[in-house]
């Protein structure tokens, strides 16, 4: 069994939105609060003491809404060399004493406390030597994912290009995947056309803030 007696995260917001038309995507608004916020106070609410958010393009913006809430900001120089640079940058920011690390994305509106909290369980009841842990949908794999604490410090081990895919592809047998039936694992937003199709499909709004509004 994995002992999680302290839980981290690692919340990534690095990167420019490109595929978003060069927008900030985890300041979509949701009910009025933007994502960043949202997944930032789901992951504190879920039990996880260390809550490290790793900022890149648009960190000034994407910063502001978070006032209040107990977060260590870690800013990537160069984004732009992609998540895994944003998510070693994340794990190397996380305390030595701390069991098992979140490794969440700003850009999953639907990801819940209770979502995350499943997740930390499963881990928590996983088989001792279990490295990773990603929920898996339908076949297709998803976020959050939780990694050990010896898995954090391989990955640091490793060259600047290796980050959690590449543990995973050369650690199968280390990796557990947890089969739900749960779509948040899987929603996330890259393009516009998401933010229409979760419009539709859910039947909730994804609202840009003032600033970024054409």
């Amino acid at each position: 069994m994995n002992s999680p007696w302290r839980t981290a995260a690692v919340l990534l917001a690095a990167g420019s939105g490109s595929r978003m038309g060069h927008k900030p995507k985890s300041l979509l608004e949701l009910d009025g609060e933007p994502l960043i916020r949202r997944s930032a106070r789901q992951l504190l609410d879920a039990g996880v003491t260390q809550l490290v958010l790793v900022l890149g393009h648009y960190a000034a913006d994407i910063e502001a809404p978070l006032a209040g809430l107990p977060v260590l900001k870690v800013y990537n120089p160069d984004p732009d060399q992609g998540l895994v640079s944003s998510q070693r940058l994340g794990l190397q920011a996380i305390d030595a004493d701390v069991g098992a690390v979140v490794m969440s994305l700003a850009d999953q509106p639907l990801v819940t406390t209770a979502d995350i909290e499943t997740l930390i369980q499963a881990f928590a009841q996983a088989p001792t030597d279990t490295g990773m842990l990603f929920p898996l949908v339908n076949g297709q794999p998803g976020n959050p994912v939780l990694l050990s604490a010896p898995t954090r410090l391989e990955i640091l081990a490793g060259d600047s290009a290796f980050g959690c895919k590449e543990w995973r592809q050369r650690r199968p047998g280390l990796t557990m995947k947890l089969p739900v039936d749960n779509p948040h694992f899987v929603t996330d937003l890259d393009r516009p056309q998401d933010i229409a199709n979760f419009e539709k499909v859910h039947g909730m709004r994804l609202q840009w803030p003032p600033a970024w509004t054409d």
